[in-house]
């Protein structure tokens, strides 16, 4: 027996089999549902309202959704199966639409003339063969790229020498050579007639936990042609990357979370193609970072013993694969190389990040901070490199919080109170849906600041105000009344959700500071701390370090880098000596897994407190 379900907004409809869940039919249907727990049934983030058929809300939606809400058709996408043909409504806080994405700058590439790229074309004129040099064909082509380049011998792919003869005597011994740098060897990768050389293309990509963003580069000139990016389709199989792993490795199994990945990245290629009218055949090379769970998921490996102790992946370093293998669609022998990982939770991402501002180059002492559901920071020079990674959980991506969201349309990302009065901005102007990320952090800043809440982050009980009330004895603030938001319903943050907070916040300095405890050096001898990613980018300093989530140093020394993986993928892509660098740097790095160093656990407790337990660290600090 088959149904028909149909999703709105959205109008599109899809046929499931009986005993499907609303949330398989959606992933069918390409229609996205939030999905925080992996479809485990206890976040309540995938509610959707049955408008038309029957439903019925399964038993675990009673913890999670109101009374009103079921009795208005509300059910759990991921719990709730088909025995109808439905119609469903995907409310605003469930959709996601117009997210803010750390694309990056589209523009040139400097680079010096030694650089190599991953991928050559290099144009050869042959002399023909006699009877006195009578060698084959490909040797041929071979001598006189050693002549070219002074490299000894080539790898050769078989394609290469099928109809070879014909395009050697066919066009009067004038061809191209695509050549391809695999670790210590080269391979030839392409033989075309004629000059070619103008038509080298390749794809750097930033493989994002929330989002995929790719840049399309024309290789001979260094620059960037153009960039584009999307929600991380993995997002229906769970919101971070415990959760996906969660799925991967029971009911659900790894294909789907690959299969998500690889569609992310035909799509962006395929708009990149269009609109800057490139063949996916001259498509050449690839060099994608992510974290070490996104790095499995898209090469298709198990990433199951990542999350459990003591915490090893199937690989850290990845072999460079034929893209079309894993079903990018580029050209035939296409290539694609992923940048290397350190440890579980400090991945490829981190690694292209130090190579990309330079962290390894110097002698100066500088540190990357990159927060997201981890909290990720390396700090060294040219002589030494050590990192961390501290989980922060979901809270400064709007997870764990009651109207947290990602940074999406509607989402309130700039709060202040002034007179009491509260004054915000949402994304695209929209009427208030949530609050995302850097909201949450200019909330609780303000509501310190003017003494809502003290440096426990708790409320006063006895506080008189309009905006102040007190709902299953939680403690709440009224930052959007529901006369001016989307859903009508109005956008609060509880005590719990600062409590949440302040336990993200207080994860990351305590990395923060266990790390540069652990190497012996105070805040004030690392010269420069560049913060990578999109949180990052619209992070306000001056209150992130007044909550005590970055550490109380000159504001000139913290310096945001944008979209740092992406911007190393591409430097590899450019450069044979980059992605070197980067596996030098994979290995050379230190991890400290801070789940078993002690001091960490210690200055976490410190940390819980606004901005922190010992003011001294903290002198700038006033309020």
């Amino acid at each position: 027996m088959k149904y028909t379900v149909t999703f709105l907004p959205d109008e599109k409809s899809v046929e499931v089999e009986d005993g499907a869940r609303i949330a398989e039919a959606a992933q069918k249907a390409e229609v996205f549902i939030n999905n925080l727990c992996g479809g485990e049934g206890v976040c309540g983030q995938c509610k959707v309202q049955v408008t038309s058929g029957r439903a019925e809300a399964e038993e675990q939606a009673q913890g999670l959704l109101s009374e009103e809400e079921i009795a208005s058709g509300y059910v759990l996408a991921c719990q709730t199966e088909i025995h109808d043909n439905l119609e469903i409504t995907i409310p605003p806080e469930t959709r996601m639409e117009e997210a803010k994405i750390m694309t990056g700058e589209a523009a040139g590439v400097s680079r010096s003339e030694d650089d190599k790229p991953l991928v050559r074309k290099i144009y050869l004129e042959l002399p023909p063969p006699t009877l006195e040099d009578n060698i084959a064909d490909i040797e041929r082509v071979s001598r006189e790229l050693r002549r070219k380049i002074g490299w000894h011998s080539f790898d050769i792919h078989l394609e290469c020498l099928k109809g070879l003869p014909e395009k050697l005597r066919d066009n009067d011994w004038k061809v191209t050579v695509t050549l391809a740098r695999d670790r210590d060897r080269y391979r030839i990768q392409r033989i075309e007639p004629l000059d070619t050389t103008n038509r080298n293309y390749g794809v750097a990509i930033d493989v994002g936990t929330t989002t995929v963003v790719a840049q399309l580069v024309d290789i001979r000139a260094g620059e960037v042609l153009g960039v584009e990016g999307s929600h991380n389709l993995q997002a229906s199989y769970g919101e971070d990357v415990i959760s996906r792993m969660i799925y991967a490795c029971g009911r659900g199994g790894l294909p789907p979370l690959h299969e998500a990945i690889i569609k992310n990245i035909n799509q962006l290629i395929e708009k990149l193609v269009e609109k800057h009218n490139v063949s996916k055949e001259d498509i050449n090379a690839i060099v994608a970072a992510g974290n070490t769970t996104m790095s499995h998921f898209l090469l298709g490996l198990t990433p199951c013993s990542i999350r459990l102790e003591p915490y090893v992946p199937t690989a850290d370093e990845f072999p460079q694969v034929r893209a079309r293998d894993l079903g990018i669609q580029v050209s035939s022998n296409g290539f694609m190389e992923t940048i290397p990982c350190v440890a579980s939770y400090v991945g490829g991402d981190i690694v292209a990040g130090v190579m990309s501002c330079g962290i390894a180059d110097h002698p100066e002492v500088r540190g990357l901070i990159d927060i997201g559901t981890n909290g990720e920071i390396a700090i060294g020079n040219n002589e030494w490199l050590v990192c961390c990674s501290a989980s922060a959980g979901p809270a400064f991506e709007g997870g764990g919080t009651r109207c947290g969201m990602r940074a999406i349309k509607g989402a309130i990302e700039k709060i202040e109170i002034i007179d009491g009065d509260i004054k915000y901005e949402t994304i695209g102007n929209a009427p208030a849906r949530g609050i995302c990320g850097s909201g949450l952090i200019d909330c609780i800043y303000e509501l310190v600041r003017n003494g809502i809440i003290g440096a426990e982050g708790k409320f006063d009980r006895e506080l008189k105000h309009e905006r102040f009330g007190i709902e299953d004895d939680i403690p709440q603030y009224t930052i959007a009344p529901g006369d001016q938001t989307e859903t009508g319903e109005p956008v609060v943050i509880t005590e719990s959700d600062i409590d949440n907070l302040m336990k993200s916040k207080g994860a990351v300095f305590a990395a923060i500071k266990s790390l540069t405890d652990y190497i012996g050096l105070s805040f004030d001898q690392i010269e420069t701390f560049y913060v990578a990613g999109g949180f990052g980018s619209f992070l306000n300093i001056p209150k992130a370090i007044a909550i005590g989530l970055l550490p109380d140093i000159p504001q000139e020394k913290i310096q945001f880098i944008g979209n740092s993986s992406l911007t190393g993928a591409r430097r590899s892509l450019l450069s044979e000596n980059a992605f070197e660098k980067c596996i030098n740097i994979s290995r050379s790095m230190t991890n400290i897994e801070l789940s078993n160093y002690q001091p960490f656990m210690d200055e976490y407790i410190a940390a819980l407190f606004l901005p922190h337990t010992d003011r001294k660290l903290f002198p700038s600090v006033q309020y």
